[in-house]
């Protein structure tokens, strides 16, 4: 994974660091030049183009703190109310115009986990389908129990993953003509390949499929006992 990542980072940072470069560039010396409208449209795609690499950083720091045969997980009893609000909350401040339809059992339930590493997740999966899905109008995050398990899903009703990605999808490696699904600018897909190792890490699998009705859904569990750290 980290090879896969470095490989992918040399090309994928290079692209938004150059367009920020250029625009700032036309900002300082054609200032005057440019209308006000041209000068909001490049400070937009400034914007948009810092956003991208706010997340592909998050995601490389994800990686660095569970990558190597020494780092351990810390598992901490977290609340699932907590947890889902929380991930909401960023959500919403990037995507203030996208509703999740949210369903998650009504009894207290606390699971064991690093709370960092699985609100990356969830936010990867959640900001996957709005970059991606296109054609969606329903996006809904949810978890069941199932035993000792807590069930966790991201669903839409969007265009799907083409097939001859889908059992390569965790591993960020599958071919440049491939449709781009991992909210980044290339289609490595650095974000859901961290996702498999962040899910790996807390001792258990993340799984992905094609919706019948149209669309795909994430899905991974985590143990509710309180295990021994990982």
């Amino acid at each position: 994974m980290r090879g896969n990542l470095l490989r992918a980072i040399s090309h994928d940072l290079r692209t938004p660091l150059t367009s920020i470069y250029g625009s700032t560039s036309t900002l300082i010396s054609k200032k005057d030049a440019l209308s006000e409208e041209q000068q909001l449209k490049l400070l937009e795609e400034i914007q948009e183009d810092s956003e991208w690499l706010i997340r592909m950083v998050e995601n490389l720091l994800a990686v660095t703190r569970i990558d190597g045969a020494k780092v351990k997980i810390v598992k901490t009893p977290i609340v699932l109310d907590e947890l889902i609000d929380s991930v909401l909350m960023k959500f919403s401040k990037k995507h203030p115009n996208q509703k999740v339809i949210t369903q998650i059992p009504a009894d207290f339930v606390d699971i064991p986990m690093d709370s960092i590493l699985i609100e990356q997740v969830l936010l990867n999966f959640l900001e996957n389908a709005v970059f991606h899905a296109k054609g969606m109008t329903e996006l809904k995050l949810s978890v069941s129990l199932a035993g000792d398990k807590a069930i966790f899903e991201v669903a839409d009703n969007g265009c799907g993953i083409p097939e001859e990605i889908l059992n390569k999808i965790f591993t960020g490696c599958y071919k440049k003509s491939a449709a781009p699904i991992d909210g980044t600018r290339s289609n490595m897909g650095i974000g859901i390949s961290v996702c498999a190792a962040i899910i790996k890490a807390h001792g258990s699998e993340i799984f992905v499929e094609n919706r019948k009705g149209g669309g795909a859904v994430f899905r991974f569990s985590l143990a509710r006992g309180c295990d021994d750290e990982q």
